[in-house]
Parts: C-alpha cells; structure tokens; sequence
C-alpha cells in the first residue's frame, strides 16, 4: 500500500472520530433542559381544581367532586379555580351549567353558586320541573337527606269506606328515585366550617316530570307525605332488572359510549310505577285490611207479610234477584 493511499484512510478515520464526537454533544446537550424540565418538583407547578368524575350539565357538586391537580404555568387560565385562591369549601353545592369531562378544569363560568340567579333553573334537566314537599322532622329521615340524594315519596292515608267501623290505614310508595333538589332554602349540605351539618327543615324540593308535579299535588291533598332515603346501589339495580324484564328498552346498533349515556339517564330518571303499599292489618292483627263496607238495606218478608212489607238493615253478602223491573236483595243464607 502506498503513501498516498495511507494518508487519506488515517483522514477519513479522523473525520469519523471528530463527527461521533460532535454528535454525542450535540445530543446530550439538547436533551438536557427536558431532563431539568422533568425533575422540576411538583411542589413548584400551580395546582387547579380539576373534575374527578364526568359533571353533567345540572349536577351539584360534592367535596368528593374536584381536587387539586399541578397543572404547567403556560396553560393557565385566568377562569380557573387555584389552589391558595379559591376555597374549595365554598364550591360545594354549585351547579353545572356547562359539562364539565374528568380530568378537565373547572372554569369559574361553568358553575353557579348557591343564591345566583337561575340556580334552580340550571340544577334541573331538560324537561323537569321543580316541587315543594312539606314534610316533619320524622317524615325526612331526622334532616339526613341533603341536596343531591335519591329519595322515595310514600304517601300515608285514612280511607273511611261508606260503613261503620275503624277506617283502613295505608300507606303506600307512590314515587320512586326522585332527585333532592334544595331542603328549605338550602342546597348544600355544608356548614361554615366546611363540613357536612345536618339540620331538620321543614320543606324540600325534589326534581320530577311534569305529570309527576301534578300527582305530588294531589297527594299532599289525600294525607301525610314522607321520604324514604335511596341508597347508591338502588339505582344500578333497579335499572338492571327493568333491563331484564323488557319493561326498559335499549335502541339497537348503539355504540357502547351512546349506550352508557343512555343508562346514566335511565339511572337518574323518576320511576312512578310499580308503587307498593301496606295496611294496617299488616302492621297489626288488630288492625283493618279492607275498607269498611257499606250497610246494604235488604227488603224481607216479616211474618208472612208481602215482600216490602218491612225494611231491615242487614251487613254481608247479598244476591240481587232481578223479575222484570223489579230488584229483590237476598241476604246469602236466607230463604
């Protein structure tokens, strides 16, 4: 091998050394700042209120609704809720006007607080009305419901019947998995300290359909009402076994996103069928499982004297025996 031919090898291998090298600082160099970037402590980054759960458009947000989350310092927003500047106690009871996804931060325009204007307006969906329900500290559970839970109406009454006697005590669920509004002028269950503070009230609004709204109406006219607290798994199940029974129906071809919309709606609506009910003969042996019987007054014969001759109140069953126009009550067992 000559000279020559040396001479450029030992140059090609000094210019392949020389640009390893340049590359190496050129990589480790810009990959430096995203190392210093990543290590930044959490404790240095802004926190913001963010969603844990999806917030529908009418929800009332709990304590277990939003926490803080860091958040980067060049995507913040002035509209959102900062950890040392909102108080997230105050937040607790407000309503989303506009659906809030998890994760996503809470915007100061996409709540109301308690006492805004149109905030009853914005708790309830579309569609739905709200209704007052006068109830006593024993009827309401002992001030234990709060705005947000899932509650049955029952409705207790006496029915007198056209007879003597005792009348027939009923009482009998007539509503089902409707939606606690506001208790009193409260809509949160929250006290000054932040936590939650259990006060009897004296009235509470509920969110219903409007053909519901006139039978709450009605019943306050016919007897007592009182609410029977839900609990969390009710709604799940119930709806699992309308599902099953065919008596709630699912359109076909849905996604299953379109789908899970569908059964958290089906979930949250008011249930008016299906009411169950007891009498008092349940409760007590003493007590009526009927309404009591109107006296029926039967034309019998007295002493061989033509039928009319003598009219006598008699109480059983009876059989009408029709001759023409003419309508003759038999008492069963009599001749």
């Amino acid at each position: 091998m000559d000279a020559k031919k040396i001479v450029l090898l030992l140059g090609a291998l000094v210019i392949a050394v020389t640009t390893a090298l340049l590359a190496r600082n050129m990589f480790s160099s810009s990959s430096a700042p995203q190392v210093n970037a990543a290590s930044m402590p959490e404790a240095d980054l802004p926190h913001v209120l963010v969603a844990t759960k999806a917030l529908p458009v009418g929800t009332i947000l709990d304590a277990e609704s939003f926490r803080f989350q860091p958040w980067p310092k060049e995507l913040i927003e002035q509209v959102y809720y900062l950890k040392g500047q909102a108080d997230p106690a105050k937040l607790a009871g407000s309503v989303v006007r506009n659906a809030i996804t998890a994760g996503q931060p809470l915007t100061q325009g996409a709540l109301i607080k308690p006492g805004d204007r149109g905030f009853l307006a914005a708790a309830l969906g579309p569609g739905m009305r709200a209704i007052t329900v006068p109830v006593s500290a024993q009827s309401s559970v002992a001030g234990f419901i709060f705005p947000g839970d899932r509650v049955d109406l029952v409705l207790t009454q006496s029915v007198s019947g056209g007879g003597d006697g005792e009348p027939l005590k009923v009482s009998e669920t007539i509503l089902r998995n409707l939606r606690v509004l506001a208790t009193d002028q409260r809509t949160d269950a929250m006290g000054a300290d932040g936590k939650p503070e259990v006060r009897t009230y004296s009235n509470v609004t509920v969110e219903v359909t409007p053909k519901i709204a006139e039978k709450v109406a009605v019943a306050q006219t016919i007897g007592t009402l009182s609410l029977s607290l839900r609990s969390i798994a009710d709604n799940a199940s119930d709806l699992d076994a309308a599902i099953a029974g065919g008596s709630i129906n699912l359109p076909d071809g849905a996604n299953p996103a379109n789908e899970k919309q569908i059964i958290a709606k089906l979930a949250a609506a008011p249930v008016e069928r299906g009411s169950t009910y007891s009498t008092g003969a349940d409760v007590s042996r003493y007590q009526r499982s009927s309404v009591p019987a109107k006296p029926i007054t039967a034309v019998l014969p007295a002493g061989g004297a033509p039928a009319g001759a003598a009219s006598v109140a008699y109480q059983g069953p009876v059989i009408r025996v029709a001759r023409g126009t003419n309508v003759t009550v038999v008492p069963v067992g009599g001749k």
